[in-house]
């Protein structure tokens, strides 16, 4: 809350008791019988004119609070969403049904923008970093994500209507409370405003037991019914199936791609030569089946995910290329800036890794890269903010985690997570298959290594487990050197231990009896290790909206009489990159039209052509609301004009150049600017809006 609002609340409180005062006066005066006309006459007028000062600090108070959200954000929306749906860029899905919560469908722009996207992800990361694109199954088996944790713990926080049964999510409910009062009660102090605005900031650190505190001290209720609500509990947010006909195969659709590039880990080590670092990616559709889905694209139930997979040596995790992006600076948001309540700043990349900021050169680079990603896909730099797990968002084994967030008419929308996740996922995905997924690092001369051996007391461990002595011995095998060791202080203190076997989903307790723990001095021609990973995952669905809003804007026709709805995508992302516009319709202009499309085809240029007799003013703005970054006007059969989308400008180019011209300027080989000075300009009141 900046300091002009904080005076304004405090101002407002002042008048207030200003207000009750003078009512009271007045109050007294007329219940006394002893004053005179004039004196109640004073009295009143000095209670009217503290209420118009009153009046006037609440409209200060309110031009502040609708600039930071409310009625403003929600008018800009809904021109967005009308022109997307109008244009089909999406639509919901099944609409002559009635439609489905959280399901939409792309329409022809739609899915030229999707992509466009895609292309350039792909070029952009896939082809520059050299990866290994893979494409797995949508129905993954329970094993595997019984595996990673999802079966356990993919949940959200959700409350019911304890009357109808409708289900809410418990933090959705509770932080549009807090937006909503915020931006409504303007009594509200600046001591309850800075609350509210906490409990915003630190939102996703909530507990259920904190969640259904907060919910009950605010008396937060159903939405329509008003009903009261039950406490929150955990909701998995997979969809589940049976894998072939018998039903004992029990799956889930994957609600991530992460999972498909984890179980090949070694095999596409091996495609790689046996060597790190080096990272595998996916695009795929994944499915989450959400309590209440709402912001249209924002929040849905099946959507496309864009995820790397970087294996890297836990004991070297700088980056090669890191000096590329060192000097890139943006908004930032660590997580004790967010703890203070302070807002995101300007850092420099490099100076944020050399800090311990970011916790290492690889996952800073890859910031970097998601953030040049980002912003040449027409997202503006000044809404696009890093911002930092808090302690008690980030899963124990993770070493450090960047969420890319987007400002919107929304608010700041979460579209790439950047996590190094450790080594977590391949030792789980190890433990559960027996599978090895292990890197090796080779050495010159064989190295005298100080070991931890761990041996399992196989007789003791069956009598103790019988069946399940398989999956203990495995589990203790599998310990790294510092569990290991906590395990043999325990039991040289304790004589016992609590001691979890992840295949059995449960603690049990090991005796001094069961395992033998020491450390031996070994040579060792090799290192074997398992690989941590650095994880960016994009979701697309939310950059695509995102890019929608950033792109938008209005600007007068030429007779001034209506606002035209204008998308400013850049070449790369634009679903059409040009139309094709006879002036009139006339056989000769209609023919170097059609030869000027075949160029455009032959070229690999995305078209539209217009031949209908309209005015060419109408079809621009037709094509502007698209987003189609240049227009073709045939109105000779020797040379055409060419008209910019956002500038308006033209010029002439002969008609065996202009396609030439278009893919110059579509592909990024030259500006505007640059193919403006080789052109004359083409000035004409008739042709535009």
């Amino acid at each position: 809350m900046d300091s002009h609002e904080i005076s304004l609340r405090q101002a407002l409180a002042e008048k207030q008791a200003a207000v009750d005062a003078q009512a009271n006066t007045v109050r007294d005066l007329k219940g006394s019988g002893a004053a005179d006309k004039s004196a109640i006459d004073a009295a009143v007028e000095a209670l009217k004119g503290l209420k118009l000062e009153k009046s006037s600090i609440e409209e200060k108070l309110q031009a502040i609070v609708k600039s930071n959200g409310g009625d403003s954000k929600e008018a800009f929306r809904q021109s967005v969403l009308n022109t997307l749906e109008r244009k089909l860029f999406f639509v919901p899905s099944f609409k002559i049904y009635g439609g489905v919560a959280g399901l939409y469908d792309y329409g022809p722009p739609g899915c030229a923008v999707k992509q466009n996207v895609l292309a350039f992800w792909r070029q952009h990361f896939v082809l520059e970093e050299n990866m290994l694109e893979v494409d797995c199954p949508c129905v993954t088996p329970e094993v595997v994500l019984k595996a990673s944790g999802h079966v356990d713990k993919f949940t959200d926080l959700m409350v019911k209507d304890e009357k109808t049964g409708t289900c809410f999510r418990a933090d959705h409910l509770l932080k549009d409370f807090c937006k909503e009062t915020l931006e409504k009660d303007l009594s509200l102090s600046a001591e309850k405003v800075a609350e509210l605005k906490h409990i915003l900031a630190v939102l996703d650190e909530f507990s259920s037991e904190e969640l259904g505190a907060k919910i009950k001290e605010f008396g937060i209720t159903a939405p329509d019914t008003k009903n009261p609500l039950s406490d929150p509990y955990p909701f998995n947010l997979m969809f589940q199936t049976s894998i072939g006909p018998s039903g004992v195969s029990s799956g889930f659709m994957r609600p991530e791609t992460a999972q498909g590039i984890f179980v090949n880990f070694k095999d596409l080590y091996y495609y790689n030569g046996n060597k790190l670092p080096f990272a595998a990616a996916q695009i795929g559709q994944a499915f989450r089946n959400e309590i209440s889905p709402r912001q249209g694209l924002l929040r849905v139930r099946e959507f496309t995910l864009a995820e790397i997979e970087h294996f890297v040596d836990p004991q070297d995790k700088s980056h090669r290329k890191f000096r590329e992006v060192a000097n890139l600076e943006f908004l930032m948001f660590p997580r004790e800036l967010q703890v203070s309540g302070q807002s995101a700043k300007r850092m420099v990349l490099g100076d944020a890794v050399s800090k311990g900021t970011v916790n290492n050169e690889t996952l800073g680079y890859f910031i970097g890269r998601v953030y040049l990603f980002l912003t040449s896909l027409g997202i503006d730099k000044e809404r696009l903010r890093f911002r930092q797990h808090l302690a008690n968002e980030m899963a124990h084994y993770a070493a450090d985690c960047w969420d890319a967030e987007i400002e919107c008419s929304y608010g700041w929308i979460e579209c790439v997570g950047i996590a190094d996740r450790s080594a977590y996922d391949l030792r789980a995905h190890t433990d559960k298959s027996g599978v090895a997924l292990v890197a090796h690092e080779k050495f010159a001369e064989p190295r005298e290594v100080e070991k931890v051996v761990i041996t399992p007391i196989k007789k003791d461990l069956g009598l103790a487990f019988k069946g399940n002595q398989k999956m203990v011995v495995e589990a203790l095998e599998a310990m790294d050197e510092k569990e290991a060791m906590e395990m043999k202080a325990n039991l040289e203190s304790k004589g016992e231990v609590e001691f979890n076997v992840c295949t059995l989903g449960k603690n049990v307790t090991i005796t001094n009896k069961m395992v033998t723990i020491k450390k031996e001095k070994k040579k060792e021609h090799q290192r074997v290790f398992t690989p941590s990973v650095i994880e960016p995952s994009f979701g697309i669905g939310r950059i695509i909206y995102c890019l929608y809003e950033h792109s938008f804007y209005t600007r007068t026709s030429k007779g001034g009489d209506e606002q035209l709805n204008v998308f400013r995508f850049p070449p790369l992302v634009a679903p059409i990159k040009c139309t094709v516009f006879p002036l009139v319709q006339n056989q000769q202009y209609e023919e170097v039209a059609e030869q000027i499309v075949k160029s455009l085809t032959a070229a690999g240029i995305s078209h539209k052509i217009d031949t209908t007799g309209t005015s060419i003013g109408k079809r621009y703005a037709r094509t502007d609301e698209l987003g189609v970054p240049l227009a073709i006007t045939v109105d000779s059969t020797s040379s055409v004009t060419v008209r910019e989308r956002d500038s308006k400008q033209q010029i002439r180019v002969n008609v065996n150049e202009v396609a030439s011209v278009i893919k110059e300027v579509t592909e990024g080989q030259s500006t505007w600017a640059d193919v403006q000075w080789r052109y004359p300009t083409h000035s004409s009141t008739s042709t535009d809006e």
